[in-house]
């Protein structure tokens, strides 16, 4: 069941590329505006709750699910018919690439580098600079593209050429009905190397298997089938207090149980990972690069392999 509180806009704290940061009645919020309108202060909202009051790691504020005073009404995007998260309250039509044009059905060797947690992907990206970078969100964290701060900071550094949404994932330059015509689709605009990963936050059960950084074993399936060169960036944690976290993780292990010899992994003595990713922000589980260092250093080594592989 959803749980739904009416309020009244009390704040705007920040407004980036298709996300806004808000309070509602003072309480922490987010917005999507290309899915719910623009948003201002004084406007009368219906905000999802359930995330805050459960007290999830990944949830400390609230989603604007309603703008009543400016989002009733809000016409579909032009051309689109394919829906997201079809046949619920919350669908709503988006373009896919695939309607544009079919994507090619062979990736040629392109290196496709598999991340179980989005906070990978910017020392992934950090190894890949001066390469044409596409960025491919897959489900099992955050759906919305938009959410990601790390994202729009590797757009503004040039460390990323295009982002696409896979899925049910959304809010890319382009979205794409899934990771394998996804993968194409970087293909077909010339990406030297794709990046998957999920979004913000992760779904997670302590089970092997239960768990949203399965989703790298989705991508890597997908790249090798279409012929191209998928590599693992190991889950490494020297500073995780749990122990199924700990060295490389349950959740590395499980997908490469899953996806036997089909992946590369990077080597920890890649390179020198502090330097090349000096002024980007690290982050992981509230951990910097000083307090988990094996951690960047395994993800910064996938890009580096993945570099190796470009042809």
């Amino acid at each position: 069941m959803l749980t739904l509180r009416r309020g009244r806009v009390t704040r705007i704290v920040e407004e980036a590329d298709g996300l806004v940061r808000l309070e509602v009645d003072g309480a922490p919020c987010l917005a999507y505006p290309r899915l719910t309108g623009p948003v201002e202060v004084g406007d009368d909202v219906v905000v999802n709750v359930q995330a805050r009051e459960l007290g999830l790691g990944s949830g400390g504020f609230d989603i604007l699910h309603v703008n009543l005073t400016r989002g009733l009404e809000l016409p579909p995007e032009e051309g689109a018919h394919v829906m997201k998260l079809p046949f619920t309250s919350l669908q709503f039509a988006r373009r896919h690439a695939e309607e544009d044009d079919a994507p090619p059905e062979r990736l040629d060797g392109m290196p496709v580098v598999a991340c179980s947690l989005h906070s990978q992907v910017t020392p992934v990206c950090a190894a890949l600079r001066g390469l044409r970078v596409a960025y491919v969100q897959l489900e099992g964290g955050a759906l919305a593209v938009e959410l990601s701060d790390a994202v729009r900071e590797l757009r503004r550094e040039g460390l990323l050429e295009a982002t696409i949404g896979a899925g049910a994932c959304f809010g890319g330059d382009l979205d794409c009905v899934n990771v394998y015509s996804a993968l194409a689709v970087a293909r077909a605009r010339e990406a030297d190397v794709v990046v998957c990963a999920i979004g913000p936050g992760i779904v997670g059960t302590g089970t092997r298997l239960g768990h949203g950084g399965m989703a790298a074993a989705a991508a890597i399936e997908a790249a090798s089938a279409l012929g191209g060169r998928p590599v693992l960036a190991l889950r490494v944690s020297d500073g995780d207090a749990r122990e199924r976290h700990q060295g490389v993780s349950h959740h590395s292990d499980a997908v490469l149980a899953v996806t036997g010899d089909r992946a590369r992994v990077g080597s920890p003595a890649a390179g020198d990972w502090r330097t090349a990713c000096e002024g980007l922000t690290l982050h992981h589980m509230g951990r910097g690069p000083d307090e988990d260092p094996s951690f960047f250093a395994a993800a910064y080594a996938a890009g580096v392999h993945a570099r190796s592989l470009v042809t």
